[in-house]
């Protein structure tokens, strides 16, 4: 009798991400290592799920805090490696620099909300951290040290990582124009509306499921051991009102967790309206946050 080995089936199948080999890495700008497209996950009936990571190309003596950025698009569309329009352009780009200031960058998918609804996009960041934390010796990395980033809906997600993750606790927040509460009218969003990105996201008008609103929004998660919160919203954002940094700042104050906000003279959403210098500028002061509060 011959012994038992892996069916077709398992063979056939891609290594699963815990134990997948990583790709060697390829130098991307100057004093930036950049690992492309690497697997964190296997949903069931869904697309592998990946990430990018970008790491200084210097041999590191201690692991290097991580920065986590979850990109916007509504819920509905976006790249990973996008931190928004006003970046593109960028030589070097928004997350070589990130890395050429010494930390690391994981930049990752998450279900969109064509895909799957919420909790799954939520759920899916939790996976990342979770694979970046089993993978941190082979990385270079200490996922202790996580400041999440994200910018729109990629902040939202973000925010509420911040606030409800807690193996590891992240280390602090930087949030660029997002919404914090998906429950009341906040400029042009209507919470009876179910065609609205964040109706569709739910998979229902957030009026229709009060409950799954309210655990949708990061003002509702706000506690007294929440990390230190970064908000950035222009003043004049015609998607995404100010309101809801503005809320979510004093909310966050009430309870006495650190939060620092900052909202921008004419600004409309993803910086429309700004100088390159000013949006340079705010970036240079979220990237010297996240180095301050992981130092």
């Amino acid at each position: 009798m011959t012994a038992s080995g892996p069916s077709l089936r398992e063979l056939i199948a891609a290594p699963h991400p815990d134990h997948a080999p990583l790709p060697s890495g390829t130098p991307g700008e100057p004093g930036v290592r950049e690992l492309r497209g690497v697997p964190y996950g296997n949903v069931e009936g869904s697309r592998p799920l990946e990430l990018d990571l970008w790491l200084p190309e210097a041999v590191q003596e201690e692991p290097l805090p991580l920065v986590l950025f979850v990109h916007g698009g509504a819920w509905r569309r976006g790249r990973r490696d996008d931190m928004g329009m006003r970046t593109r352009h960028w030589i070097p780009r928004p997350f070589a620099r990130i890395a050429a200031a010494g930390l690391a960058v994981a930049c990752v998918d998450y279900r969109l909300s064509g895909e799957a609804t919420f909790p799954a996009p939520l759920d899916d960041l939790r996976a990342a951290l979770r694979w970046l934390t089993l993978r941190s010796e082979e990385l270079g990395i200490d996922t202790g040290r996580t400041v999440v980033w994200g910018e729109s809906a990629g902040g939202h997600l973000a925010s509420l990582l911040a606030l409800t993750h807690a193996d590891p606790p992240l280390a602090g927040a930087v949030i660029w124009y997002a919404p914090s509460d998906l429950t009341t009218v906040r400029g042009g969003f209507a919470p009876d509306d179910a065609a609205t990105p964040e109706g569709v996201m739910l998979g229902r008008a957030p009026s229709a499921a009060p409950e799954l609103a309210r655990a949708a929004s990061p003002l509702v998660h706000v506690h007294s051991g929440a990390p230190p919160f970064l908000l950035v919203h222009g003043e004049q954002d015609t998607m995404v009102d100010c309101s809801h940094s503005q809320s979510l700042a004093a909310a966050l104050d009430g309870a006495r967790a650190p939060v620092e906000l900052r909202t921008v003279p004419g600004a409309d959403h993803g910086w429309h309206g700004l100088p390159d210098a000013q949006v340079e500028e705010i970036f240079t002061h979220a990237l010297a946050f996240a180095r301050r509060i992981v130092a």
